[in-house]
């Protein structure tokens, strides 16, 4: 009788066993998960898994097809610099103190746990492959810009062609490449070109964790489609300027806006109005450098599966903040618009219950941090501001959050259910945008000051307050650097 109760005892404890390996959410704890960040710069939603009628990126479409696509996921500020920053550490840019870009990390937050250092305590290897942290593009291209080294294990800063052949590039303004509109259908194969060269590394330390089996968090950073948009000829031509359409505003457009949103749009004044052959050149420039991006990911992405890693790692495909095509007039990022603010997110992570579907579930980009802690069962920091997204990963109709926070200037703009509300100045002194997704999902028509849009907006700026409150509470246990300024006022 004892034996049999024994027995009994063990057949219970393994059918527990398999009944927990098989309603694992994600993928088994036997070994320890691994994690491939991917990160393009300047890439907005224009491609072909979310809707885009002509962009080609088969290979970030295929890792849709594999993931969870997120349909609602938006930057904490459109600028390079501050929203990397933010994302690093899963804090806003008023917890980070950076607001702007060439601001090394350390400099506002001495103390800070990056997200990789999470993961190098963890006694994983922390790669940097490209821009991870803020880089003026193309001018440090091959160097470590504004990174922040004790995020890493190692790096590698790729340099290529596009570097090289600066000379060869137009720009609108003369010998000025990275912050305005400028392209070269390049000469050349892609191989080399930086991206591909980073690229090809990439793969070569893949191939060694494969071999050694040693945990790793990668984190590859591709320069493309950061102006100046370049690409070899062959991308270029899978996009003819007859084909392309380039956007138009209302007459009076302006002047429905707040004084701040119209500052924030008509700031580059080489780029306003822009003569409709260049406006088409650009664009063709723009979709031929995410087409490249795109070869580039897949390479990687294919390396993955064919040494035999993809059964136990995550991997995250973003970009560090929305962009411009001509939408509202205007041309790069540094709104508080859709175009700006929404950024593309897919995450595959193994045996997922959603893979294959997408999710409206909002998501920020500070949530990167606890949702890969959270995949790969470490401890993240207790200050982070940003929640796991792993509940969408298995129900696509899970919301671990309900609204989106972005900031840009003295703005702060919320993305909640149809609507983005944005607030200009202190409680709004300097004017209001309210524009409804279902009717206007182009943003052009701001209903804010009609009867109609009086409770509408009462509920919004009510939640939008309390996420601002929220987004400026001093993070737990770090020291925060002010700038002199801020200090000598209080």
């Amino acid at each position: 009788m004892r034996r049999l109760k024994v027995m009994f005892v063990l057949c219970v404890a393994v059918i527990s066993v398999a009944l927990t390996a098989n309603d694992s959410e994600c993928f088994g704890a036997d070994q320890k998960t691994n994690v491939l960040f991917l990160i393009c710069d300047d890439l907005n939603c224009d491609l072909g898994c979310y809707g885009h009628p002509m962009v080609e990126s088969p290979n970030i479409d295929a890792l849709a097809r594999r993931g969870v696509r997120f349909d609602r996921a938006y930057c904490q500020y459109p600028l390079c610099g501050p929203s990397r920053a933010s994302f690093m550490t899963g804090l806003y840019p008023d917890q980070t103190l950076i607001h702007r870009n060439a601001i090394r990390l350390r400099e506002k937050l001495p103390e800070v746990q990056s997200m990789s250092q999470m993961f190098r305590a963890a006694g994983y290897t922390a790669t940097r492959v490209g821009k991870i942290y803020h880089y003026n593009v193309p001018a440090d291209i091959g160097n470590d810009g504004h990174d922040d080294p004790e995020s890493w294990s190692r790096k590698f800063n790729p340099i290529g062609r596009d570097k090289t052949d600066e000379s060869k590039v137009f720009s609108l303004r003369p010998g000025s490449y990275g912050g305005t509109l400028s392209w070269l259908a390049a000469d050349g194969t892609d191989d080399e070109q930086t991206d591909a060269i980073g690229a090809e590394h990439a793969i070569k330390l893949l191939g060694e964790h494969a071999k050694e089996k040693s945990p790793f968090f990668m984190a590859v950073g591709m320069y493309r489609p950061h102006t100046p948009y370049v690409a070899p000829k062959s991308y270029f031509e899978k996009y003819p300027l007859a084909e392309i359409d380039v956007p138009t505003i209302p007459d009076g457009y302006y002047e429905t806006l707040p004084a701040p949103a119209v500052k924030a749009l008509t700031r580059k004044k080489d780029q306003l109005d822009l003569a409709k052959d260049l406006a088409k050149q650009a664009m063709q420039a723009y979709y031929a450098s995410i087409t490249f991006a795109d070869a580039q990911v897949g390479r990687i992405v294919d390396a993955v599966d064919r040494l035999g890693l993809a059964e136990n790692t995550v991997i995250v495909f973003t970009s560090d903040h929305g962009y411009h095509m001509g939408e509202h007039g205007y041309w790069q990022k540094t709104t508080l618009f859709e175009n700006a603010t929404h950024v593309p997110l897919i995450i595959a992570a193994p045996n997922c219950k959603a893979a294959g579907q997408s999710t409206e579930c909002p998501a920020e980009m500070i949530d990167f941090y606890p949702t890969l802690a959270d995949l790969c069962g470490l401890d993240a920091p207790s200050n982070l501001s940003g929640v796991s997204l792993k509940p969408a990963l298995n129900d696509p109709s899970a919301r671990p959050r309900h609204d989106a926070l972005t900031q840009y200037d003295v703005g702060y703009s919320l993305r909640a259910g149809q609507y983005r509300y944005t607030e200009w100045g202190k409680d709004g002194a300097l004017g209001a945008e309210l524009y409804d997704h279902e009717s206007d999902p182009q943003e052009l028509t701001n209903l804010a000051g009609r009867p109609e849009s009086v409770s509408i907006i009462k509920r919004l700026s009510t939640r939008l307050r309390e996420r601002i409150v929220d987004a400026r509470k001093k993070p737990a246990g770090l020291v925060q650097k002010e700038p002199v300024a801020r200090r000598k006022k209080k």
